[in-house]
C-alpha cells in the first residue's frame, strides 16, 4: 500500500496556526498518512500530536526544524525519527530559543526607532509555545495595519537589509547534525531552492553536510517548483543522499502550500523513511519532552 508523507510541517509551537491536534485533523482529512511535526528549534508539540494522531490512525514522525548558521547565511536543517528526550538535542534547542528571544527584543527596538510603538509585546500575543519569530512579527505589523500583508513586512522591514532585521546567531552546521545524531535521528536539508547559494557553494555545502553526518535533502517542498523538484532529485543521486518530501505547511492562511497535496518522490530516488517501514516510527510517549 502507498501511504501520503509529510516529512516537514508547524503548528502554534512554534509559528504555524494551527495547534498540533488541529495538524492532524487536517492532514488526516487532506489524506496524509504519515507526518512529521517540524516545530522551529522545540519539539513541544510532539506529545499532543501523537495523542491525537493515535485516534485518527494517521503516523507521527517525531521532528524537528534547526536554525543553523552556515557561511554567514542561515539554512534550516531538519531532523526526524528521534528521541526528543535526548539531552544532547535539548539542551541546544534551548540555547537558540534563548537567542530568538533576545533577537524578538532587539526587533523589536528597531520598530520602535520607526515609531512603530509596543511591537515586541504585540508579537508576543501571537505566541503560544516557547517560540517567538519574524513571522509573529509580520502578524502584529498585518493586523495593526502598518503592512497590506505578512510578505509585505517581511519585504518592508523584516527582510535581511531592513529596518528591522537581525542577523541570526544560529547552530554550527554540525553541530544541528550531532544533536540529531545524537538523539537517533536523521538530518535532513529542508528546502533547498530557498538559499541563495551558488552552484559551487551548494556544492560545498552538501559535501560538509554529509561529511557531518547528514543523510537527506528535500527534494519535494511546498515551496519548490517542479523543475526545482527534477533538479534536487539529480542532486540527491549525484551525491548519495535519501530523498525527503515536506510541504512546510504553517497553517490554512497560506493556501498555496496545503497537506496532501505533495507529488511523489522520484522512483530513482530513495524515500528518507524506506528504513522506517516495517518500524516503529514515532518515539514512545513516555520518552516525549
Amino acid at each position: 500500500m502507498n501511504r501520503r508523507y509529510d516529512m516537514h510541517t508547524h503548528s502554534l509551537c512554534s509559528d504555524g496556526t494551527l495547534s498540533p491536534t488541529e495538524l492532524i485533523i487536517r492532514a488526516r482529512a487532506s489524506g496524509v498518512d504519515v507526518l512529521a511535526l517540524t516545530d522551529h528549534d522545540v519539539t513541544d508539540g510532539i506529545a499532543e500530536a501523537q495523542a491525537a494522531a493515535d485516534k485518527v490512525g494517521l503516523a507521527v514522525i517525531a521532528g524537528v526544524e534547526i536554525s543553523v548558521t552556515w557561511e554567514g547565511q542561515t539554512l534550516h536543517i531538519v531532523g526526524l525519527n528521534m528521541d526528543v528526550s535526548n539531552t544532547s538535542l535539548q539542551q541546544g534547542l534551548s540555547g537558540l530559543r534563548e537567542f530568538r528571544q533576545w533577537r524578538a527584543q532587539e526587533i523589536g527596538r528597531r520598530l520602535q526607532k520607526k515609531r512603530i510603538e509596543g511591537a515586541f509585546e504585540g508579537a508576543m500575543r501571537y505566541v503560544h509555545g516557547s517560540i517567538v519569530s519574524r513571522t509573529h512579527f509580520a502578524r502584529f505589523l498585518f493586523e495593526q495595519g502598518f503592512v497590506h500583508s505578512p510578505q509585505q513586512a517581511f519585504k518592508q522591514f523584516l527582510a535581511r537589509g531592513k529596518p528591522a532585521y537581525v542577523p541570526g546567531k544560529w547552530a554550527a552546521l554540525d553541530q544541528a547534525v550531532g544533536w540529531i545524531r545524537a538523539a537517533g535521528g536523521v538530518a535532513v536539508v529542508a528546502h533547498p531552492a530557498r538559499y541563495k547559494l551558488s552552484a559551487g557553494k551548494l556544492r560545498r555545502m552538501l559535501g560538509e553536510f554529509r561529511e557531518c553526518g547528514g543523510t537527506a535533502i528535500e527534494v519535494i517542498s511546498g515551496s519548490h517548483q517542479p523543475e526545482m523538484n527534477r533538479h534536487f532529485a539529480g542532486i540527491c543521486l549525484e551525491h548519495g543522499f535519501h530523498a525527503s518530501a515536506g510541504s512546510d505547511y504553517h497553517g490554512p492562511e497560506n493556501p498555496w502550500v496545503d497537506l496532501g497535496r505533495l507529488p511523489s518522490i522520484p522512483e530513482s530516488c530513495i524515500p528518507v523513511w524506506h528504513a522506517w517501514e516495517e518500524k516503529p516510527i514515532a518515539a514512545p510517549l513516555s520518552n516525549l519532552g
